[in-house]
């Protein structure tokens, strides 16, 4: 509420006591968010969402042609523009084909390297498998090749520590997931190393009276009114994590993960889709039922699981539940065992039905 009651003013659009107190609120929560990814707060940028934050990425380091590698466990937040830019500029892409052994997957980009290559853009961790990619060896393979490295951490920012020093030279996450911001908010963080181009321009507070869009960050990346509310709420779930500490969210995480998967590994029809170097997902089906069905009926039942391709239709394809997707268990830190427990006795009655 103290966004709301306190701090009304718009950031950095006005010389007032108001709109001072709240460029400052949202300035220590830039500075929280450069401290966690290892980043400056100059070059640590609120967005929309990990979606807006991947296309200003993504487009941002090709709007003038080339070549990209992805992964076939992208979302849809990282095909989809690639795929756009690949139908209206000359923007040509490959795919990655991502195994349980990191050295091959690390080689499957490799061998996809071609002179006119500019970046690679991938999953930190798949949202369907939850399967983490080796983002430290990809990264050393992109300084090796001169390539700009962008990394999808949705799914594995605040699970799991990712930061610049892992060699990556632009983080993009959500607010709303591991971060336990509200919705509607989002991250991009660069080490400033690669120059983008800007895909939305207008007002910034900052060299207002010329047409060109603001040269520097992150003004340049922000044009328009912040999301001063959600970037407060984000920056109390910045600190929640931190005091929490990501190792024992994962770890409390991790621990209900297998508790599912084992008390519904091996009944008649249930069909796991785990992997052992993953953050805390597990995807599963109950016979040749549509995965959508599964949950609805869970959901009926009390409990809200995702069912579906999860908007990542190449994991899918990779994975072969591109018809039927799967059901998708994903406990939060506030998750408990009894729920857990609960959940496996409602997957068991459908199983046997």
């Amino acid at each position: 509420m103290t966004a709301f009651t306190r701090y009304g003013g718009n950031p950095g659009h006005g010389g007032h006591r108001l709109a001072s107190e709240t460029a400052e609120a949202v300035y220590s929560v830039r500075e929280k968010a450069a401290a966690m990814f290892g980043a400056v707060p100059e070059n640590t940028v609120f967005t929309a969402n990990c979606t807006l934050a991947l296309n200003m990425a993504i487009k941002g380091m090709m709007q003038n042609g080339g070549h990209m590698i992805i992964s076939d466990y992208e979302h849809n937040a990282v095909f989809r523009p690639v795929w756009a830019l690949s139908r209206r500029r000359s923007v040509t892409f490959s795919i990655a084909h991502i195994t349980d052994d990191d050295e091959e997957t690390v080689e499957s980009f490799r061998r996809l390297i071609r002179s006119d290559t500019k970046c690679i853009c991938c999953t930190a961790a798949s949202n369907v498998t939850g399967r983490i990619l080796p983002i430290k060896q990809i990264a050393g393979l992109c300084e090796s090749y001169g390539l700009c490295f962008i990394v999808d951490a949705a799914q594995a920012a605040g699970l799991i520590d990712i930061t610049l020093s892992d060699g990556v030279n632009i983080i993009c996450t959500a607010g709303h997931k591991a971060l336990y911001g509200p919705s509607g908010t989002g991250l991009m963080i660069s080490d400033g190393r690669f120059n983008l181009s800007t895909i939305i321009e207008g007002g910034t507070g900052a060299t207002s009276a010329e047409a060109e869009q603001t040269p520097f960050s992150p003004e340049r990346f922000e044009s328009g009114t912040l999301n001063t509310a959600g970037i407060l709420g984000l920056g109390a779930g910045i600190s929640f994590v931190r005091a929490k500490g990501t190792a024992n969210i994962l770890a409390h995480e991790t621990k209900l993960c297998r508790r599912f998967a084992a008390g519904i590994s091996g009944l008649d029809g249930v069909k796991l889709y785990t992997c052992e170097n993953s953050v805390p997902v597990v995807s599963f089906n109950i016979g040749e039922v549509s995965s959508q069905v599964i949950s609805g009926k869970l959901s009926d039942k009390g409990f809200a699981l995702r069912g579906g391709i999860h908007c990542a239709p190449l994991a899918h394809r990779t994975i072969g539940t591109a018809e039927q997707g799967t059901v998708r268990f994903s406990p939060s830190v506030f998750s408990t065992s009894a729920q857990t427990d609960a959940l496996i006795r409602a997957v068991r009655q459908l199983a046997q039905k």
